[in-house]
Formats: C-alpha cells, sequence, structure tokens
C-alpha cells in the first residue's frame, strides 16, 4: 500500500493514506526509496523518522511499506565488515558507487552469492529445538560460525541434512514438516535476543589495562560506562580495550564520531594485528560507523543494530564486547526527534524517556545460558563511552547511565593534560561486581589479590589527603612516614597506573603480572617503612635499590619482576 507525503520537518516526516501501519514499521519515503521508520501513529497519520538526507523531498510524494520492522540481517560474512548504522556495507557500496553514495541506495549486508562450506553437527531424524546447533561455518580462520535453528521455530525432526557449499539462502536442511533451513537469520534490533536465562556474572573480563582490572574490574557479561571531555582518550581506550580483551568478537559501534576520526579507526582496525590469533584484528570484529555528519535518525538505529549482531554471536556461545562510541551522540539523535514530536521535554531538553531508553540499551548486557541444548553459555559485554559537555558529569546522560551501568570508569582531564593514560581517575571511579568476582579472583590468582588491591586503594587515598596538606605548609613540613606514602603513590601512578600503548610490554598486562607489579611496590614500601622505623632519613630511602627496581615494571617481564622479589613464600 502506499501513502503520501503530507509533512516535513528535517528527517521527521508525517505520512497519511497507509492504512494498517504499525509502529517501528520500515517504510520507503520518496522516489528515491528512502528507509524510514515509524516512531508514532496519530489516526490516520503516521510519523516517520527518516534514515537519509531529506533535502529534495516534496509533499505528496510516495510512501511505501514494508511490512516489517527495522531488522538485522545475520549469518556468514558480518565478521570483518564495515556498515552504516543501518547495516549497509559501505566498503561494498564505495566498490559500486565510490565515495558518495547516491541516497536509497542498498546493498544486502551479506553476499548471497558467496558459497560457504558447511559441516553438519546433527543427524537426519534427530530431533531439533529454537538455538539447536544444526552444524557450523568456518567463517574465519578462528571463528566457527554455527548455524542454528531459528528461534521463533518449534521443535521438530530432521528430516534431511547433507554437507557442502551453500550460499546464505540456500537450504542445508530440512525439518519433517517440510520447512526448509538456511544460513541466514532475520531479528528486529530493537527486541532482545531470545536466550535460556541470564547467569551470575562471576568471571573477569580482561582488559589488559591496570588500573581497569586491578582496582575496578569489569565481569564478563557486565557493563561499563567511560565518561569523559574532549582528549581524554575515551576512544583511544575502547580501541585498547577492543585488541587486547579475551573477547572473542568484537562489535564497535562508532555513534555520532567526527568523520575524521571514525577514518582513522576503520584503517587502524584493518592493519591491527590480532595477539590472541596472529591474524587480523578485523577478522574478529563487526564496525558500524556512524559519523556526526549522517542523519540523526540512523544513529539510534545503529546502537541497537550492535547488539542484535552481539547478542546473534553470543547465542552461538561466544564472548562478545560491544564498544559504543558514544552513547551522548545517541542520546542527542533522541532529543532532536522528540523535539520535531514537539514531546514534553525533560532536563535540557532530552526526552523524559532517555532514562528508559538507556536501561534497555545496557541491560542487553549479560552472561546467559544459550538457547538450545548442549550447555552453551555465552557473554555479552557492554562498554559505552559518554561525551558529556564541557566535561560536566552531572548533565542528564551520564547521570542516567550511571544507573544502569554496572562499573564507572571516569576520565580525569587533568591527567590527560599530564599525559597520563589512561587518565582514570581512581578517585571517582568505582566497580559493582567486585563482590561477584571474588571466587573468580582467589580461585585463578590466589586469596592475595584483594589484599594487595585493598593496600593500593588505601595508598592513594591516603596520598589525596597528604596532597592537600602539602599545598597548605609545603612538603618538608610532613613526617618521614608521611613522605614515604607520597613516593609510594607517585610510584604507583607512573609505574602501575599508567601504561604505554607504544610499548609492546607495557600495552598489554594480564592480571598475574599485575599482581606481581603490586606486590614489588608493596615490598618496596613495606621495607622502606622499616628503615625510616630504625632512624633512615628520607632521602636515604629514594637511593635505595628496591625503589630503582620498581622503575619502569611494566616493561619488565614477570619473569624478571619474580627475580627481584624477596621469598615470601607467596604464590
Amino acid at each position: 500500500m502506499t501513502g503520501t507525503i503530507e509533512k516535513i520537518s528535517g528527517a521527521l516526516i508525517v505520512a497519511k493514506g497507509l492504512e494498517g501501519v504499525f509502529l517501528n514499521e520500515t517504510l520507503e519515503v520518496g522516489n528515491e526509496s528512502i528507509p524510514g521508520e515509524v516512531i508514532r501513529i496519530q489516526e490516520d497519520h503516521c510519523f516517520v523518522q527518516a534514515f537519509e538526507e531529506t533535502a529534495g523531498l516534496r509533499v505528496g510524494d510516495p510512501v511505501r511499506r514494508r511490512k516489517q520492522l527495522l531488522c538485522a540481517q545475520l549469518g556468514p560474512g558480518l565478521l570483518g565488515s564495515i556498515f552504516d548504522g543501518i547495516l549497509r556495507p559501505l566498503d561494498k557500496l564505495a566498490g559500486q558507487q565510490g565515495h558518495f553514495l547516491r541516497r536509497g541506495a542498498f546493498l544486502d549486508p551479506l553476499d548471497c552469492s558467496k558459497r560457504w562450506h558447511f559441516r553438519p553437527s546433527v543427524t537426519a531424524g534427530q530431533e531439533v529445538g529454537p538455538g539447536d546447533v544444526l552444524g557450523t561455518v568456518a567463517e574465519k580462520a578462528h571463528i566457527q560460525h554455527r548455524i542454528m535453528v531459528p528461534c521463533g521455530a518449534r521443535k521438530s525432526v530432521v528430516e534431511s541434512i547433507r554437507e557442502g557449499d551453500f550460499t546464505v539462502e540456500e537450504p542445508v536442511a530440512y525439518m519433517e514438516d517440510g520447512t526448509p533451513v538456511i544460513m541466514r537469520a532475520s531479528w528486529p534490533v530493537k527486541l532482545p535476543f531470545p536466550h535460556g536465562g541470564k547467569l551470575d556474572a562471576t568471571d573477569l573480563f580482561i582488559t589488559g589495562q591496570r588500573v581497569l582490572d586491578f582496582l575496578f574490574p569489569l565481569a564478563a557479561g557486565g557493563s561499563a560506562m567511560i565518561p569523559g571531555g574532549f582528549g581524554t582518550g575515551k576512544t583511544v581506550l575502547e580501541q585498547s580495550i577492543a585488541k587486547f580483551s579475551l573477547a572473542d568478537i568484537v562489535v564497535y559501534v562508532g555513534c555520532g564520531e567526527r568523520g575524521n576520526e571514525m577514518t582513522d579507526l576503520l584503517c587502524e582496525f584493518a592493519d591491527l594485528p590480532d595477539p590472541r590469533t596472529g591474524g587480523r584484528l578485523l577478522d574478529r570484529t563487526v564496525l558500524i560507523a556512524n559519523t556526526s555528519n549522517m542523519p540523526v535518525a540512523a544513529r539510534e538505529a545503529s546502537i541497537f543494530c550492535g547488539c542484535t549482531i552481539a547478542e546473534y554471536y553470543r547465542q552461538m556461545g561466544y564472548h562478545v564486547a560491544l564498544m559504543a562510541d558514544s552513547t551522548s551522540r545517541w542520546a542527542e539523535a533522541l532529543r532532536e526527534i522528540s523535539g520535531r514530536l514537539e514531546e514534553l521535554p525533560g532536563e535540557e531538553g532530552f526526552p523524559t524517556y532517555l532514562s528508559s531508553r538507556i536501561a534497555q540499551f545496557y541491560e542487553r548486557s549479560g552472561m546467559v545460558r544459550c538457547l538450545g541444548s548442549g550447555g552453551r553459555t555465552g557473554s555479552l559485554t557492554i562498554i559505552g563511552a559518554v561525551s558529556p559537555s564541557g566535561g560536566d558529569f552531572s548533565e542528564p546522560v551520564t547521570q542516567e547511565t550511571l544507573k544502569a551501568a554496572g562499573v564507572f570508569w571516569g576520565l580525569e582531564p587533568s591527567l590527560a593534560q599530564r599525559r597520563h593514560f589512561p587518565s582514570i581517575n581512581w578517585q571517582s571511579s568505582y566497580s559493582q561486581y567486585l563482590g561477584a568476582l571474588q571466587p573468580w579472583l582467589n580461585e585463578k590468582l590466589g586469596p592475595s589479590w584483594e589484599e594487595h588491591r585493598l593496600w593500593a586503594v588505601a595508598i592513594l587515598q591516603r596520598d589525596g589527603e597528604l596532597q592537600e596538606i602539602v599545598q597548605l605548609v609545603g612538603f618538608d613540613a610532613l613526617q618521614e612516614n608521611e613522605k614515604l606514602v607520597l613516593e609510594t603513590a607517585a610510584l604507583i601512578k607512573e609505574n602501575f597506573l599508567q601504561q604505554s600503548a607504544m610499548d609492546e610490554r607495557d600495552a598489554y598486562c594480564p592480571p598475574e603480572k599485575q599482581l606481581l607489579m603490586i606486590r614489588m611496590l608493596r615490598c618496596f614500601h613495606d621495607k622502606a617503612g622499616e628503615k625510616i622505623a630504625s632512624g633512615m632519613n628520607f632521602r636515604e630511602v629514594l637511593a635505595m635499590h628496591e625503589r630503582q627496581d620498581c622503575m619502569r615494571l611494566g616493561t619488565r617481564t614477570p619473569e624478571e619482576i619474580i627475580s627481584m622479589l624477596p621469598e615470601t613464600g607467596e604464590t
């Protein structure tokens, strides 16, 4: 059925004459078939947000129904691809149309002509249900793409299944009732992917960044936010996590970021080696690029498209990390659309439903029991960057995200100005997963982990108190043991919390090495404290060889650190 445009206001279009249209249905607007989504229905009018520029559209132009929700096309071939906010493959479109895409251009996100070698994992006559794995496809060298029974299917018996080369649209199996099973699936992006139930998030999500893993750890299947003003290193930190974290699959969503920044990211990812596999990092990454000059409506879609792809791979039993950079741009898109709908504004003009939208996004994270037999488990860890205007953490997006995310990694502009990276503020950041992670940490790293963490936190807190005193009375007025606290805190900040992405040994630090480093720093502090108690002055403490051993710990190997530690019997 075809309707017509009655009103145009930026990316918002009011159409009439579309009987039976439903909320969140996708439409084609104008003669160029610009994609759009229904966001409000009022009597015989529907309000459509267009996912592309609306310049040149006229009142009376046609509007056609697609009779489906905005869906993500899922199947082999997603990894290593670069999409826009509504999952159009940008690299393939650029090859067809050049670097300036025509409006309304569309290309299937999956290559429908490529043949994949399918290996069955079930046999004919076997009963299967939703989520059961029928077979695998080698999507990349180290990633097996599991072909599953669709989530909406009923239990049935496999009538026939065979090994061979198939496209994503050719049946690889037939059920008893004659239903074919193909290798592609479709899922509405705003509906969470079904699973068999959430599990407790008890495993550490290893990022390789000491300040994160040691002081403010994130659980696999948890959620974290990284708020920070311009230049504090949000994007670089997310890229480091994407490169070094122990996630099987990475989905990176550039939502409303500057075009030159996204260009650098895309070019860099294409050349980055994968430290886990030795291949390309891009081979286990899905990139979604929605730059700041693209229509705002597609920003909201980009976040949910990325989330749906991440949930799809989680359903296969993989551990997936979703990086959203940044959710502030997404919230700004919500504010613009809400304003055009003339909705009652909330704080700073954001819609009153901002809190629920942010919560809906972060609640899609989790460690889950996958649908189907076999006892598969998978996790989706969501890390969202927030870009508060002027670095003001009291603005609505930051405050509402604080309520939804389990970890707060706040970036400090003063640290970034001193070239201290990652510029995490160790005084304001926190993690709500410490209690849940304690059994895992005790088992993998020993019970001393929490003791050493609390010691480091106490030193940094005492350092903050003493710095205020120094500003009033000067450094020389402090007692010798207080001067030692300041020196130990400086060693922690410069040789533990700070990391260099340019040094191969320091760029990634496993938890075992983190524990050795903090033990080394604590050994210096304890031994220097004994010397001061026996009459040694602070200048002599600075000349101790233990202090020299604590310098540049990040560039040392774990074996080198162990050789410098005293024999304490601690494991």
